[in-house]
């Protein structure tokens, strides 16, 4: 794909915009750039813009090969404003319910439900007829949603001085509870080792384990359960088709086969971009679409090294099955749990090594919606938790890695697979190292444990190097989906605050 437009006159008097990768979070701010009156060009080194968020097809199977799911649709909604469109025009989505299903080692299994009359009996099944627990854990994040919608989840403290507004929504910090451990205070809430495991799992969204992150992460099942999971009809990959056509309509270039091999400065500022190609591409402003720790990489610095092997969030080992026959009694989203959580996470961050016992999720989205898959066959899509570590991916590797996810699902009484794959296609560490430019496949940029790393994350705007900017799961307000889209939000502003006049 290679559009170009002329851009009517702007107040910005045709100031260009370079962005570096045409992921969500790279199209979000295009988008936004584009629609304020900046000539936008996006370079996408791939032939098909999406970054993680993109598509697999084989014989009328449909996969999303990355983010399955959206939470806080508000934010897609204010991103479709913020361009001059309207979402629900172009896109369907369809709200889960139940959510998920879990399943344990020791058979007990349930679905969880954003639907309280259905919620609520099997919280107090499991805590001995309590369910304050859940309500007091709820308390808890919505407090600290309502914090962070005032202060984290808009600019960077770097580039913003606290406002007023700021300052009196710290009247929502939990100051007891928001500073200590988020498995202790999961462990605090809920008596029952199965909500626990439930409610550990958060953490692993931003890529970091539930042992070694601060407890404000508490936010994060709030979010999902406040608003819910949702499903994106036709995929997910629908929201980049969508997005691409606003980005033609307002005069973005986006060029596919275009990777960026090197950031050039004049005069202090960064100036340039050199492509494979040997063109150069001149801008006032650089939008990285990235992790934030290749910038330097790019321009030729000294001693600059990609984000460290301890630093770095969780990977995956994705399988994308083709599914003949039908998986009758299965939901969208089902969960089966390790029989030794802390072990798991141990095997993850401390031997950088896949898990002997994995805990896999399974995403069958042809439950919901029929257009991902033929009428007699299901889209299946299975995912592992595995170290972002500089390790080889060889057929043996992601033999063995494979047969622990079956033998998990197998355990936890999953409808049987194998024999009914007509096509399969694995997704290593190694496979989103290479493809996206993320140390070791780490998806989320850095890790999310203590508060430096859950709440000091890369600012939008690089302090050091003037002209380049930052967007997408690396940098703050962080990893997800609709992050991703706050941060899109939070380095337009920045860009229009300091380089619009």
């Amino acid at each position: 794909m290679n559009t170009a437009h002329q851009q009517p006159d702007s107040p910005h008097g045709g100031r260009r915009a370079v962005v570096i990768g045409a992921g969500l979070g790279g199209l979000a701010v295009a988008l936004r750039l584009a629609h304020r009156g900046w000539r936008v060009t996006v370079c996408e080194r791939h032939h098909t813009p999406g970054g993680k968020m993109n598509r697999w097809t084989h014989g009328g199977y449909t996969f999303d090969t990355g983010p399955s799911l959206i939470t806080m649709p508000w934010v897609f909604d204010e991103l479709w404003q913020a361009f001059g469109a309207r979402r629900e025009e172009d896109l369907e989505c369809v709200q889960l319910q139940p959510h998920a299903e879990y399943r344990y080692p020791d058979g007990v299994r349930f679905a969880y439900s954003t639907s309280m009359p259905e919620w609520l009996p099997v919280v107090r099944e499991l805590e001995g007829g309590d369910a304050s627990g859940f309500f007091r854990f709820m308390a808890l994040g919505a407090r600290l949603y309502a914090l962070s919608r005032a202060t984290f989840f808009k600019e960077h403290p770097r580039f913003s001085r606290p406002d007023l507004a700021s300052l009196r929504a710290l009247r929502h910090m939990p100051w007891r509870q928001g500073f200590g451990n988020y498995h202790r205070v999961v462990e605090s809430h809920f008596r029952s080792a199965h909500l626990r495991q439930l409610f550990d799992r958060y953490p692993t969204y931003v890529g970091s384990s539930p042992y070694r992150t601060p407890s404000t992460l508490s936010v994060i099942p709030y979010l999902e359960y406040a608003f819910g999971g949702w499903h994106v009809r036709g995929g997910l990959y629908r929201l980049i088709e969508v997005l691409l056509r606003h980005a033609d309509r307002l005069g973005v270039e986006v060029r596919t086969g275009c990777g960026v091999t090197a950031l050039e400065r004049r005069a202090g500022r960064v100036r340039h971009a050199v492509l494979e190609s040997g063109e150069t591409l001149e801008a006032e402003v650089f939008v990285m679409n990235g992790d934030p720790s290749t910038a330097p990489v790019l321009l030729g610095e000294a001693n600059a090294q990609p984000l460290p092997e301890q630093a770095r969030s969780l990977s995956g080992l994705v399988l994308l099955l083709a599914v003949k026959g039908r998986l009758d009694g299965v939901q969208h989203h089902t969960v089966c749990f390790s029989a030794d959580y802390p072990k798991e996470f141990r095997q993850l961050f401390d031997d950088r090594r896949f898990p002997d016992d994995p805990t896999v999720y399974v995403n069958v989205p042809s439950r919901t919606d029929a257009s991902m898959a033929p009428a007699d066959g299901e889209s299946v899509f299975v995912m592992a938790n595995a170290p972002a570590a500089d390790m080889a991916w060889d057929d043996r590797t992601v033999g063995e890695a494979r047969r622990r996810v079956m033998a998990r699902l197998a355990a936890s009484g999953f409808p049987a697979l194998e024999g009914r794959v007509v096509a399969e296609r694995a997704v290593t560490p190694a496979d989103l190292a290479g493809q996206l430019a993320m140390p070791g496949g780490a998806i989320y940029g850095g890790v999310s444990h203590g508060w430096r790393g859950a709440f000091l994350r890369p600012a939008n705007k690089d302090p050091k190097r003037p002209g380049l900017y930052y967007v997408g799961g690396g940098t703050h307000p962080g990893g997800g989906t609709p992050t991703v889209l706050l941060s899109a939000a939070i380095t337009a502003g920045l860009v229009e605050r300091y380089e619009g006049s």
